[in-house]
């Protein structure tokens, strides 16, 4: 019996018999099919290259360049488009090394601000379509769509396939989907297919599918784990997977049971949209080593900015900040302060980490940056004033109107007086 089929054109799951190369009712040529295309609800939607992609979108002219977002030469990656990934380049590479095996890619300073509104927009079209969306970052969620079947009239395989048109029609930027059983093996699917790419996992071929792969596809087995596991013979997946826990215990430890479950695709995580964000953070690598208070100051006050831009765009507040440097010598150092109340205000946060920072510029030369709020409150209880400070609300308006502007017409086309003295080249993130 043929397996069921979906064009991803055109949406109609009568794309004519298989395994025909187009669509015999649009002629469109991304055909997929699966035994369990239509039963399957656990999807894992991740976007393509997705700050490099807003990039393009509104920069046209770089549609066919190798796209870099990121900063100076002693910054990081933050993402790469597809065409700079030829080059060997990814997220996280050091910019020298990326600029050394592409020289003429294009560099853009990232605009967290207006990836994160894209990102939010983004999810608002995944919770019009169930209300159980886990988001995992800025660009990528996990959805369960059980039960959506009668109120979208096409099981949840279409559903997704219109998303995923959706997005590219209105945002200007695509996605990758994953379909399976449960939330690891979408997301491993979802990486299949990359870009704009739709990969199905059944529930019944998960474990063979994984046996042949090397240990270290599986996420949450960073390259220290890889090199325990090859330590104790265990390369492949397969290997790992016909462990007993009594055995993976013996062997690996008390997580020995749990990566052996998860090597035979085995996941009973639910898809939870109340999942609480451990952290939201905004730090900066110094094109030079900075010892200079005021400039150190300077930056401080941007990434205030940055802090209270993802806080708002996670619907948090803050209720304590974290002041984190790093020296020239690579050495990190950390400081916190607890705030009187929530508050999603640069300057309430830039107030609360000026004093730490005026502690620990003593002289010395930090190469990074970087604040973050914990704990984590939610924004409902941000900067609602008192006594002791009565004009919170009203600031709080004036932030939301910035950054609304900032929304619409771009980042720099509102800046406050504080970011204009000593501005220092910088690596964003």
């Amino acid at each position: 019996m043929e397996a069921p089929g979906l064009c991803r054109d055109c949406l109609t799951t009568d794309p004519g018999p298989g395994p025909g190369p187009a669509c015999q009712a649009c002629g469109g040529r991304r055909i997929l099919r699966h035994a369990e295309l239509f039963t399957l609800t656990i999807a894992h939607v991740d976007c393509d290259a997705f700050y490099a992609s807003i990039e393009k979108r509104d920069r046209p002219e770089l549609a066919s360049q190798p796209v870099l977002v990121g900063g100076g030469r002693r910054g990081v990656v933050a993402a790469c488009c597809y065409i700079a990934r030829g080059y060997g380049i990814r997220s996280a590479m050091p910019m020298f090394k990326a600029l050394a095996a592409c020289p003429d890619a294009v560099v853009i300073k990232p605009d967290i601000a207006k990836y994160a509104a894209e990102g939010a927009r983004i999810r608002r079209m995944m919770e019009a379509l169930t209300p159980l969306v886990q988001p995992l970052s800025i660009d990528e969620a996990v959805l369960d769509l059980a039960g959506t079947e009668a109120l979208h009239k096409a099981p949840p395989a279409v559903t997704l396939a219109r998303l995923a048109r959706d997005v590219e029609r209105e945002v200007g930027v695509t996605i990758s989907i994953g379909l399976a059983a449960n939330r690891l093996m979408a997301k491993l699917a979802a990486g299949r297919d990359k870009p704009r790419g739709f990969a199905v996992i059944g529930a019944d071929e998960a474990a063979a599918w994984l046996a042949p792969q090397r240990v270290g596809l599986l996420p949450g087995i960073g390259p220290a784990a890889v090199r325990r596991l090859e330590a104790a013979g265990i390369t492949r997946l397969g290997q790992l997977a016909a462990l007993d826990p009594k055995s993976a215990m013996a062997r690996l430890g008390a997580e020995g049971p749990s990566l052996a479950a998860r090597a035979r695709g085995e996941d009973d995580r639910k898809v939870n949209p109340e999942r609480d964000t451990k952290s939201v953070s905004a730090e900066t690598t110094f094109e030079e080593d900075l010892a200079d208070l005021p400039a150190l100051e300077a930056v401080l006050w941007r990434m205030s900015e940055k802090l209270a831009a993802r806080l708002a765009a996670k619907g948090l507040s803050a209720g304590g900040v974290v002041l984190k440097l790093k020296t020239a010598g690579f050495e990190s150092l950390t400081r916190s302060a607890r705030l009187p109340g929530p508050t999603l205000l640069p300057e309430t946060l830039f107030d609360a980490a000026r004093p730490l920072l005026a502690r620990a510029a003593n002289g010395t030369r930090f190469r990074l940056l970087g604040l973050g709020a914990s704990p984590l409150c939610p924004a409902t209880e941000a900067d609602q004033g008192d006594l002791a400070d009565p004009g919170a609300p009203r600031r709080a308006a004036k932030w939301r109107a910035i950054e609304a502007l900032r929304g619409k017409f771009g980042a720099e086309s509102l800046v406050t007086g504080r970011t204009l003295p000593r501005k220092p080249p910088v690596t964003e993130g």
